[in-house]
């Protein structure tokens, strides 16, 4: 497949390129500084790179792609509406280009509260919501956004994020999240979210991914 990455410099978005190029997809990549970019990426595997504050070159980046996956979010708690802001960007071009299927991370936090949650995980929700209440904020309007415009959008929502490897073995519920959902790694919600791209039931949908 052609896909266009944003953010492949995060976490997820540096897991999301490597896993795609080792699949053979190609791959464009979208930063916000590209002198960040690892140095282990095959640049010979990479179709390009662009930087995100450039509308022209986000379109060029997206135009007659078979999917565009985000990993774009706040570095920190302070979250300034970059989600939303840059996301919104990304929606535009594609829209722009008549490309359809967006991919994005959001948060478990962000979704409905799962029948039968334990109490010490529904505390848990309730007190790392209120630290990073402006994080879960931005994405919400995230999410928002995306129902309003007119891409075939899935919001990946992972719980904490690891730096530990690529399972394969999660599990993901669409339109709610897993009950107990506590962590997961950033190269396991890499996976789900190229496993996502052609999923139709995934199509316009949370979904929720925890161990």
């Amino acid at each position: 497949m052609r896909l266009t990455v944003f953010g492949a410099t995060g976490g997820v978005g540096r897991e999301v390129v490597g896993q795609a190029l080792a699949a053979g997809h190609e791959v464009t990549v979208v930063v916000r500084d590209p002198a960040r970019l690892p140095e282990t990426f095959d640049a010979r595997a990479l179709h390009g790179a662009v930087r995100l504050d450039d509308p022209a070159a986000v379109r060029g980046a997206v135009a007659g792609r078979d999917a565009v996956l985000s990993g774009l979010g706040s570095r920190g708690r302070k979250a300034d509406g970059v989600a939303e802001r840059l996301t919104g960007r990304i929606v535009e071009a594609m829209e722009a280009e008549g490309v359809r299927r967006l991919l994005v991370v959001s948060a478990v936090p962000v979704g409905p509260v799962p029948a039968g949650e334990p109490l010490v995980d529904r505390l848990a929700r309730k007190a790392i919501g209120a630290v990073l209440a402006e994080l879960y904020a931005d994405l919400t309007r995230m999410e928002a956004a995306l129902e309003r415009g007119a891409t075939d959008w899935t919001s990946v929502r992972p719980p904490k994020l690891t730096d530990g490897p690529c399972t394969g073995v999660y599990r993901t519920v669409v339109g709610g999240a897993p009950r107990s959902s506590r962590s997961i790694s950033r190269a396991d919600v890499a996976h789900a979210m190229l496993g996502l791209i052609d999923d139709p039931a995934a199509v316009r949908q949370g979904v929720g991914v925890a161990y």
